[in-house]
C-alpha cells in the first residue's frame, strides 16, 4: 500500500486560477490512471461547480454532504467522499457555510490540526495517489489546517501586473506553517492566464524565474476561452475539449506534478 500525496492548490491572491487548475490537473492525473481525490475547501464552490451543475452542488449543502459539517463536527471524510463522472476521480464537496469555518475552528482544541483528524482514516487506507485540495483566498486559520496536512503547495500565479502581489506574504504564512509541519514543501509556481503577446507576462516569467523561495513549473497555462466554456459547461477544459490549448497545457503540468512527487 503506497502512501497518499497530499497537494494544496494555494494562494491569498483572488483570481489567480487556483480552481481551474485544481480541477483540471487532477482530472489529468485520474486520466493517467491515478486515483485521486478532490477537496473543495473554499465556499464559492467553484472546485464542486467544475464537475456538478448548481443544483446539485447546492444540494450537497442541504444534504449536510460537503467538507464544512465534516469539519465542524470533527467527522471522518470517508463519509463525505462522493463520485464524480469521471474514473478515478472523486470530491468531497463545499458549502456556502464555509463562511463560518474560521469561527467554528477558534472554538476547538488543537484547532490547527482538525483537518488532519478528519482525514486520518482515509490517509491510513492509501487508496488514493493523490488528494488535492483547493484552499480559499486567505490565509487564516482554515488554511492553515489545509496547509498543515499537506505534503507539497502548489501556487499558482496569474500572469498580469498585480499576480505577484502578496506573494511575499504566503511565503511567511508558510514558513509559519512549517513549525506545525515540517514536512512541508513549496513544490511549484504555475503561472496561469499567460498571454505570450503582453510585457508583462515576460516581467512575470523572468521575475519568477529568479524567485530563489521556489521553482517555477517549467508548463504555464496561456489564456484560453475554451476555459470559460468549459465552467459554463460544469467541465474541467481537460474534459470539455481535451485537444485545445490549455487541455493540453494542464495535462503537461499534471504530469510535471507526478513525476515532482514520485509517483
Amino acid at each position: 500500500m503506497s502512501r497518499t500525496t497530499v497537494i494544496a492548490f494555494a494562494n491569498n491572491k483572488g483570481g489567480s486560477g487556483k480552481t481551474t487548475t485544481c480541477s483540471n490537473v487532477g482530472l489529468a492525473m485520474a486520466k493517467a490512471g491515478k486515483r485521486v481525490l478532490l477537496i473543495d475547501g473554499d465556499m464559492q464552490l467553484n472546485l464542486t461547480l467544475s464537475f456538478f451543475d448548481e443544483d446539485r452542488a447546492l444540494g450537497f449543502a442541504t444534504e449536510e454532504k460537503n467538507i464544512h459539517t465534516a469539519v465542524k463536527d470533527e467527522k471522518d471524510l470517508s463519509d463525505f467522499v462522493v463520485e464524480t463522472q469521471y474514473p478515478n476521480l472523486d470530491i468531497i464537496p463545499s458549502s456556502s457555510l464555509m463562511s463560518s469555518i474560521e469561527y467554528d475552528l477558534f472554538t476547538k482544541w488543537q484547532r490547527e490540526f482538525i483537518l488532519k483528524k478528519c482525514l486520518s482514516p482515509i490517509l491510513a487506507r492509501g487508496y488514493y495517489d493523490f488528494i488535492l485540495i483547493d484552499a480559499p483566498p486567505t490565509l487564516g486559520g482554515w488554511v492553515m489546517n489545509i496547509l498543515t496536512v499537506s505534503d507539497f503547495i502548489i501556487i499558482p500565479v496569474e500572469a498580469s501586473p498585480w499576480g505577484l502581489f502578496g506573494l511575499a506574504n504566503m511565503f511567511d504564512f508558510i514558513s509559519q506553517v512549517k513549525n506545525l509541519n515540517p514536512r512541508l514543501e513549496v513544490m511549484g509556481i504555475a503561472i496561469t492566464k499567460a498571454d505570450e503577446r503582453k510585457s508583462y507576462f515576460k516581467q512575470t516569467y523572468e521575475t519568477l524565474k529568479e524567485f530563489e523561495a521556489a521553482r517555477l513549473f517549467n508548463t504555464y497555462i496561456r489564456i484560453d476561452s475554451s476555459i470559460e466554456w468549459a465552467q459554463d459547461n460544469s467541465q474541467p477544459v481537460v474534459a470539455y475539449k481535451r485537444y485545445s490549448r490549455s487541455a493540453i497545457e494542464y495535462t503537461k503540468l499534471a504530469k510535471e506534478i507526478i513525476e515532482y512527487a514520485g509517483r
